[in-house]
């Protein structure tokens, strides 16, 4: 057992969620707000706008590689990292800095998407949506290091699930919120108008605030290490000291486990991520109205993630984050099944609140122990750019794959489709598992 487990072992579950009330976690969860927000406005919020505007589904799961820049954010990250920007990094700090201008960016390609019709021009709404995931992209980078650095490894377990906790809140208002305020908007008006739209993205560019007011009033983090970029005397050494030693250090660090490592981070994510782009055109598809649907996940959507991110980060602290990552796995591909049973039933609100629920809580807690073992896994010296390479490889197969959804789902069927993205979570548990016989070989290690 690590040092870690073994003190938080001892605690008390009320000495558990003290934790929470401190500072740096109640800074995490507005944060992870801000980071939260965007994903959905370019992938399942997206595309239930672009189905109501008569997009048929294999357009709309191609567009969905536009979330492949999170996936290829590693190319930049050592930008991020190390690069002071001029002025505001004196300013600000490194970490703040960058988180400023990435949330400035995203204010600003949130609007436009705002201003764009996709029944008129769908080029243009794909190229304002791929600013807006690399803009969300750059500040998951920066928010990232910004949160490793906050905190010892000990605490990271509760900064993951404040963070998992805004982030999944803000998944609900950018996606739910969204929904119930362009019904709002289209009043008793019915079929497709691209105002009621613009209104709610015009109003998920203005929550953004909610992150530019947090960074502005947090304090640049303690931990952050000096830039290494001003001691480097050659262009082939920046290269080496911000791209290559990064990556080098991991890979000494653990072997050949590297790869067996590499290959749960990729797949942990893969069931929830495939099936996710199609939830909402599965919805629509259903009859489910924009009302309905945002009513059960404002409700019991945001009851379940609070409890799932909540019960995540005490779980992780209590019996580890292997057994944990395990749980989620399990949990993840089980709740797919769910909407598999909604598919054959058809319109019932009740079990679309089941089904609902369930994937709220399974995500939730999933979530909060996958956010804490990619913390524990970086080096300081290199908090953001390990990060953003073990991020950009959760989420490169599955939005590789989530881009042929429709497709699948054209096929298949939704009922199908929905088994094959339980199935496809199966080969995880073999990873957890060889990975936690690693993690015993090495004991002590507080970084699992």
């Amino acid at each position: 057992m690590s040092k870690a487990q073994g003190v938080a072992g001892n605690r008390s579950f009320l000495e558990s969620f003290r934790i929470y009330l401190k500072p740096a976690s109640l800074r995490m969860f507005f944060l992870g707000f801000s980071s939260g927000l965007p994903l959905l406005l370019v992938l399942g919020t997206l595309s239930f706008w672009l189905r109501e505007a008569g997009v048929d589904l294999t357009t709309i799961g191609f567009l969905s590689w536009v979330g492949l820049a999170y996936a290829f954010k590693w190319m930049w990250a050592p930008i991020v990292d190390r690069c002071p920007l001029p002025l505001l990094t004196r300013l600000l700090g490194r970490r703040r800095a960058w988180l400023v201008v990435s949330q400035l960016m995203l204010v600003v390609a949130i609007s436009m998407m705002a201003l764009t019709d996709p029944s008129v021009s769908l080029r243009n709404m794909a190229i304002f949506a791929l600013l807006t995931a690399f803009s969300s992209a750059t500040q998951d980078i920066a928010l990232d290091a910004f949160r490793i650095e906050s905190a010892q490894v000990e605490q990271q377990a509760a900064l993951a699930a404040m963070y998992q906790t805004g982030y999944r809140l803000a998944m609900i208002w950018a996606g739910a919120g969204a929904l119930a305020l362009a019904a709002f908007a289209a009043g008793k008006t019915t079929g497709y108008d691209y105002h009621t739209w613009r209104f709610a993205y015009f109003a998920m560019a203005c929550s953004m605030g909610v992150g530019l007011l947090t960074t502005l009033l947090s304090p640049e983090p303690r931990l952050t290490s000096r830039p290494i970029v001003a001691q480097a005397r050659s262009w082939r050494e920046k290269l080496t000291i911000n791209l290559i030693t990064p990556f080098k250090e991991f890979f000494l660090r653990f072997g050949w486990w590297a790869l067996v490592v590499l290959a749960l981070i990729a797949t942990y994510r893969v069931s929830d991520i495939v099936m996710g782009v199609m939830a909402n055109p599965f919805y629509q598809d259903l009859g489910f109205s924009k009302q309905e649907v945002a009513a059960v996940s404002k409700v019991f959507g945001v009851i379940m993630t609070l409890l799932g991110a909540f019960l995540g980060g005490v779980v992780t602290m209590r019996i580890g984050v292997m057994k944990t990552l395990m749980l989620g796995a399990i949990l993840s591909s089980c709740t797919n099944l769910l909407f598999s049973v909604l598919a054959q039933i058809g319109h019932s609100l009740p079990f679309l609140i089941v089904t609902v629920s369930a994937d709220n809580l399974a995500a939730g807690l999933a979530s909060a122990a996958f956010v804490a073992y990619l913390s524990g896994l970086t080096c300081h010296a290199y908090s953001a750019t390990q990060y953003a390479l073990f991020s950009s490889v959760m989420l490169l197969l599955p939005k590789f794959l989530a881009g042929f959804s429709g497709l699948l789902v054209e096929n298949l069927g939704y009922s199908g489709f929905f088994i094959m993205t339980a199935i496809i979570g199966v080969p995880v548990f073999v990873l957890v598992y060889l990975v936690h016989r690693f993690v015993r070989e090495k004991k002590g290690d507080t970084a699992f």
